[in-house]
């Protein structure tokens, strides 16, 4: 079931700490910005994901998921759900183990897809709000 507390807590806190956030550029008023600065407060390593490839957070930046260089654990979408569904292919390519679609972001194929691939998959929440909830 998508969104169950279960997923959430597991992506959270068993999945693994490299998180990319894709989407994520050095422009302060951006969700993700802000998102991407609680991930790290709470342990994550971030990594930017955008075309303009920006450090963030001391983080260096990379212009798509398959130029990161290591293993991704969780990979963190901040675009239109228009977009998002690329986004979580590209995240079954690279081997991450879970996607998680932030706050409006949603497309119910993608889910499926992901799923079926064996990824762990949240949709439409944010985990900057979710991680003080799990105590």
């Amino acid at each position: 079931m998508q969104n169950d507390q279960a997923t959430i807590r597991k992506i959270l806190t068993e999945l693994g700490d490299t998180w990319a956030v894709v989407g994520l550029s050095a422009n302060r008023q951006r969700a993700a910005f802000r998102v991407a600065e609680v991930l790290q407060q709470y342990g994550k390593r971030i990594v930017p994901v955008h075309p303009k490839a920006e450090t963030v957070h001391g983080e260096a930046g990379y212009p798509s998921l398959a130029a990161v260089p290591f293993p991704i654990d969780v990979v963190d979408v901040f675009v239109r759900s228009d977009l998002a569904g690329t986004v979580a292919d590209d995240a079954v390519s690279v081997g991450a183990k879970a996607v998680w679609f932030q706050l409006g972001v949603t497309d119910g194929d993608a889910y499926h897809r992901t799923r079926t691939a064996g990824l762990d998959m949240v949709m439409d929440r944010c985990p900057a709000i979710e991680i003080p909830r799990l105590g």
